[in-house]
């Protein structure tokens, strides 16, 4: 699970439509793609929020400006439309309505939208509208017409936060390397493949493929996950650029990513349909050369 945030701004229906990543017009019923949202009122949930429109949700999250005539960010001219997402890893399971819902509760609580014990909350919305991925939509001005304190750096608390939902739901973690850089171990790890050998049978060739395979496609330590990996964190940077250019190049890459991801399965798939599964030869990894030891000083 990857958390990133968006550039701010200062409409609202410019996050939403990010968020549902589709032309949208302002009668479209969300309905179901809300799974979240801050505590509403009797007037504001009049008729039920499975019947609010796009419109609706945009001058939900827009009416706080008009709370504090002089409510302000602490560079004065700040936007106030905070948005931010989260990715699971394409591993992961399809999550349920309530475990989206308990996602977003927990992350708008530790970035400061809705702080616990706290009565004067900000008002949010979570919509899950892609596969695998969670946008909250959030303003800043609080009911009580102050500015929402968030903790700094935020992107490290929303990651920490992130690495204890996925003990907790038992999601696929975001850095199977144990936060060290995934190309970091590739060398180490990148098997050998023996010469073959007059009297091997070809059960035994197969299966040394068929690990051979298994390696590459492994999810944990396999290069094809480290490289998938380092894509993912790319597209993740390139959409938090303020410019034209990263989204489009980051939606390239998530293709990429997707790609590999595929070519991972593929992998497994025709390992499993190689004959001699029980006789998997473990291939013997490549083990960098052990430094030179440094002469010894003589001691006067």
């Amino acid at each position: 699970m990857i958390p990133y945030i968006h550039e701010a701004e200062f409409f609202p229906s410019i996050a939403l439509s990010a968020a549902l990543d589709r032309p949208v017009a302002e009668q479209d019923v969300l309905g179901d793609l809300v799974v979240a949202s801050a505590p509403l009122d009797s007037s504001v949930a009049a008729g039920g929020i499975e019947e609010w429109m796009f419109a609706d949700w945009e001058d939900y999250l827009l009416a706080p400006v008009s709370l504090h005539p002089y409510a302000a960010g602490p560079n004065a001219n700040d936007p106030e439309i905070f948005h931010m997402a989260i990715r699971l890893h394409p591993a992961d399971r399809d999550l349920h309505p309530p475990e989206w819902a308990e996602i977003a509760q927990r992350l708008t609580r530790v970035a400061g939208l809705a702080p616990a014990g706290n009565e004067h909350a900000c008002r949010w919305v979570a919509l899950q509208a892609r596969p695998g991925r969670l946008d909250v939509i959030a303003n800043l001005i609080r009911s009580d017409g102050a500015w929402a304190r968030q903790p700094y750096p935020l992107a490290r608390t929303l990651m920490v936060e992130c690495r204890r939902i996925e003990a907790d739901l038992d999601l696929v973690p975001a850095q199977p390397h144990g936060g060290r850089p995934p190309t970091a171990q590739l060398s180490a790890q990148r098997p050998l493949l023996s010469r073959a050998v007059a009297d091997q049978s070809p059960s035994f060739v197969a299966a040394q493929l068929a690990t051979l395979m298994c390696q590459l496609a492994d999810e944990t330590n396999g290069p094809i996950a480290s490289v998938r990996g380092l894509v993912e964190q790319a597209a993740h940077r390139l959409e938090e650029l303020p410019h034209a250019y990263g989204p489009g190049a980051a939606h390239r890459l998530e293709w990429i990513a997707r790609r590999l991801h595929g070519i991972q399965q593929d992998l497994e798939a025709t390992a499993a349909d190689l004959p001699g599964a029980g006789q998997r030869a473990a291939l013997v990894p490549i083990t960098p050369p052990a430094p030179h030891a440094a002469p010894a000083r003589r001691s006067r």
